[in-house]
């Protein structure tokens, strides 16, 4: 090879580089050389495969920066964990009434100076409330101020009011005072009332007041008894003057129950289930008037559960538990009451039993006289031979006051049901009457026909409290240590006692503003 360069000329350069025409490929060296790598390039297809699925597998979010949550929270006051406060009650709407000024119910003292025995202590205004009686059971302006009008109006008490609403002069307070400071004076140190021997084993100690002692075995129903009349004039577990005295007579009942069935007491004789029902209805009361306090909702749900066991199916009570199938309008009275007390104070019931209590009630009203009987159709109240049976059951319609204040309670209207104002008819035309030695007295008729009879309210109330005012506040015992109890008779008074026949009168004159405490109908 010769160069061009002046330089070089004459020199010959030699190269191993190959030749042009030696360095082209071929196709058979391109394919040699590809199936040469071939295994490589699959093995390498797979590992790249393999690092694609793995990354895709991988959750990828949780790397991510999470978004920042704020969460915003208040303090709130917790409850105060002591009792449970009732609802507070709505102020009851007075209706108006033109040329009728509102009545002023004025806290005052009692003077019994101005009582009198005429007649005319009754006259009755029918324009002017102001010039209305001084009856001790003539509250019309009380009855207007609370809303139910009319002397009562077929319309349940409320919660508020008290002795103020009492008329000065009428001896209504004193005679309130005084029999439940009797009561108290008679309660046994433990709390009970010892019906037979109230005289010695009480807190006073005086034994001057022997006469009329009840049965022995009553002191459950009794002491029952006798809690309501002061539960009646706000005394409760909470206030009142003889908040001890109820606190005492709560705790006795309560150690008195039976921890599985809930009776109150042992189950002997016929008495039992009044004493039960009467004293089930004294704890429900009491339960209500501490505010629900927990210390008592145990014994008082116990109580009315054994009531509903003691019910008949489909029926009403009577004296066996379990029943047997009868009933009686007796039994069956106090057994509602208590349920409705039970129920307004939030505790567990079968509002089956107001079913099967309304159908007996029907059953055992003739439709002829309005007469609601005692076991059996239109019958009177019961007697027992050769113990009670003078007092003439025809004198009284217990059992129909009874049925009629049970009417009441479980929601029917004289308005819509024409059979209330019959059986007040019946009750219009055997009004009480103090009378001892005639044999006519029947406390019992006249405690469940006071407040049958309020509930009824217009000449039906008027025409019963006028009688009301001699056969009770009149007939006061005003002596001694006999003074403020009443003489215990009637036909039931040799079993409950001077105890019960003072519990029940205190109970009647409360009627204008206890009803709705001690029965239930808030």
């Amino acid at each position: 090879m010769s160069s061009s360069n002046p330089h070089f000329e004459g020199i010959e350069i030699e190269t191993t580089l190959p030749k042009p025409w030696e360095m082209e490929e071929t196709f058979n060296d391109v394919l040699y050389d590809w199936m040469s790598r071939a295994p490589w390039l699959a093995i390498s297809a797979i590992a790249h495969g393999a690092a694609i699925f793995l990354l895709a597998a991988i959750p990828w979010n949780m790397f991510d920066k999470p978004e920042e949550t704020i969460i915003q929270a208040s303090v709130d006051t917790p409850p105060e964990d002591v009792v449970e406060e009732p609802p507070p009650e709505e102020p009851e709407e007075v209706e108006e009434i033109e040329s009728e000024e509102e009545p002023i119910v004025e806290d005052f003292e009692v003077s019994d100076h101005n009582e009198t025995d005429t007649d005319d202590e009754f006259a009755e205004s029918e324009g002017d409330p102001d010039q209305s009686s001084n009856s001790p059971f003539d509250s019309k302006a009380f009855n207007n101020m609370i809303g139910i009008g009319g002397g009562a109006g077929g319309k349940f008490g409320n919660r508020r009011g008290g002795r103020k609403n009492l008329r000065a002069g009428s001896g209504q307070e004193a005679a309130i005072e005084n029999g439940l400071k009797w009561l108290k004076d008679h309660q046994s140190p433990d709390g009970y009332w010892d019906v037979d021997e109230y005289y010695l084993n009480n807190v006073v100690g005086g034994t001057d007041c022997s006469e009329g002692a009840g049965s022995n075995g009553q002191d459950i129903g009794m002491t029952g008894l006798a809690l309501l009349a002061f539960l009646g004039d706000n005394h409760t577990l909470l206030e009142g003057k003889y908040k001890g005295v109820v606190t005492k007579g709560i705790n006795w009942l309560k150690k008195q129950q039976d921890s599985e069935s809930g009776l109150f007491g042992e189950q002997l004789g016929h008495s039992f289930i009044y004493d039960h029902g009467i004293a089930a209805l004294a704890m429900t009361e009491a339960y209500f008037l501490s505010k629900k306090n927990p210390v008592y909702k145990s014994t008082a749900q116990k109580a009315i559960n054994y009531i509903t066991t003691a019910r008949n199916p489909y029926g009403a009570w009577r004296y066996d538990v379990p029943p047997t199938g009868d009933n009686d309008t007796s039994v069956t009275g106090w057994m509602v009451f208590a349920l409705k007390s039970a129920e307004d104070a939030g505790l567990k019931i079968d509002k089956e039993a107001y079913t099967g209590a309304m159908n007996w009630i029907e059953e055992a009203t003739e439709e002829s006289s309005g007469r609601v009987g005692y076991d059996r159709t239109g019958d009177f109240s019961s007697r027992i031979e050769n113990v009670n049976d003078h007092y003439e059951r025809e004198k009284g319609e217990g059992m129909t006051a009874v049925g009629l204040l049970c009417r009441f309670f479980l929601g029917q209207k004289p308005d819509d049901t024409p059979m209330m104002k019959r059986h007040a008819d019946l009750l219009q035309a055997k009004l009480p009457e103090w009378d001892p030695e005639g044999n006519a007295c029947d406390m019992y008729y006249w405690y469940y026909g006071t407040y049958a009879m309020y509930q009824m309210g217009d000449s039906h109330w008027r025409n019963w409290e006028k009688s009301m005012d001699k056969a009770v506040v009149k007939s006061q015992r005003t002596e001694g240590d006999y003074l403020g109890s009443w003489d215990p008779v009637g036909p039931w008074g040799y079993s409950g006692g001077r105890v019960y026949s003072t519990a029940l009168m205190v109970l009647c004159i409360e009627v204008y503003y206890r009803y709705a405490r001690v029965l239930g109908a808030r």
